[in-house]
């Protein structure tokens, strides 16, 4: 995934661009799904686009939810 990809989405911590690029990495293959070495995700079918973003949503908020917890 390029940094630059045409999306509007802004990370408030540019330096966790590598962390959520490998994040969609790991849970295309925990899914059994292949993710264009070529960047280009037309050819994809947008229920396995939407299954890899649902999946990675879940796990960050699974992520906050026990950071949460931790300091209460």
């Amino acid at each position: 995934m390029s940094q630059n990809s045409g999306n509007s989405n802004n990370l408030v911590v540019p330096q966790a661009f590598g962390a959520l690029d490998q994040l969609k990495y790991e849970v295309a293959q925990e899914l059994g799904i292949a993710i264009p070495q070529d960047g280009y995700y037309g050819n994809m079918v947008t229920r396995d686009t939407g299954s890899i973003g649902g999946s990675i949503t879940k796990r960050l908020v699974q992520i906050a939810e026990q950071q949460l917890a931790g300091r209460f």
